[in-house]
C-alpha cells in the first residue's frame, strides 16, 4: 500500500511541479557551469548504495572541499543555490528516486557512507527500510545548516550531536510506520516549508 502511495503521490507532484523545475533548470544552468542536476551516492534499504537526485544548489565540484554544507552563507552555494535551499526545492527531484523505488516520501533521511559506517548495531535499524524524502528529523533540524553554520567545528557536531538526535526521531517513526503517520509528517513539511 505504502508502496502504490509513493508512486502514485510522486508522478502527480512531479506533474505540478513539471513547469517550475524547467524555469528552476533554466537558472541553474545560465548561472554556473555544470549540469542541472547533482547525484550524489546514498546509502539506502539494506545498506544498498544509490544514486539520489537533487537540483544543483552549489558550484561545479564543490563536494570536494566537504559534503556538509555549512549555513545558507557557503561561498559554495550559488544565488539560485540560495533560493532553492530555503524554500527546499533542491529535494524536488527526488520524487524520480521514490518511482524509481530507491526511495519512499516518508522515512529516515539517507546519509552517505561516511556517516552510515559510523553507525552502532542499534542505530543500523534505520536502514531495514527505504530512506525518504522527509522524516520527523528533517522537520526537527529544519534549519540544519545553519546550525552547523554556527558551529565551530561542523563535522563534530553533526557526528556526535545532531545525527544520534536525527537518528532516534527515525527510531520513533518506525516504531510506528502507519499510513496515517505519512501523511502527517508530509503535511508538517509542507506547511514547514510555506511558513
Amino acid at each position: 500500500m505504502k508502496r502504490i502511495f509513493d508512486i502514485l503521490c510522486s508522478i502527480v507532484i512531479l506533474t505540478f511541479f513539471f513547469p517550475f523545475g524547467l524555469v528552476l533548470s533554466l537558472l541553474i544552468a545560465l548561472e554556473s557551469r555544470g549540469g542541472v542536476f547533482y547525484r550524489q551516492e546514498r546509502i539506502g534499504r539494506n545498506g544498498v548504495p544509490f544514486k539520489l537526485f537533487k537540483f544543483r544548489s552549489m558550484r561545479k565540484d564543490a563536494d570536494k572541499s566537504g559534503k556538509l554544507t555549512v549555513g545558507m552563507r557557503d561561498s559554495r552555494i550559488t544565488k539560485t543555490g540560495l533560493f532553492i535551499r530555503k524554500y527546499k526545492l533542491d529535494e524536488f527531484p527526488q520524487f524520480i528516486n521514490v518511482i524509481i523505488g530507491d526511495m519512499s516520501i516518508v522515512g529516515p533521511r539517507p546519509e552517505v557512507r561516511e556517516y552510515t559506517d559510523l553507525y552502532t548495531e542499534d542505530q543500523r535499524q534505520i536502514l531495514n527500510v527505504r530512506p525518504g524524502i522527509t522524516d520527523l528529523a528533517s522537520l526537527e533540524y529544519f534549519e540544519e545548516n545553519e546550525l552547523l553554520g554556527k558551529s565551530a567545528d561542523p563535522q563534530k557536531t553533526y557526528i556526535e550531536e545532531i545525527m544520534p538526535a536525527k537518528i532516534e526521531l527515525n527510531k520513533r517513526y518506525l516504531a510506528n510506520p502507519t499510513l496515517t503517520n505519512d501523511l502527517k509528517i508530509m503535511w508538517a513539511t509542507f506547511l514547514r516549508i510555506i511558513r
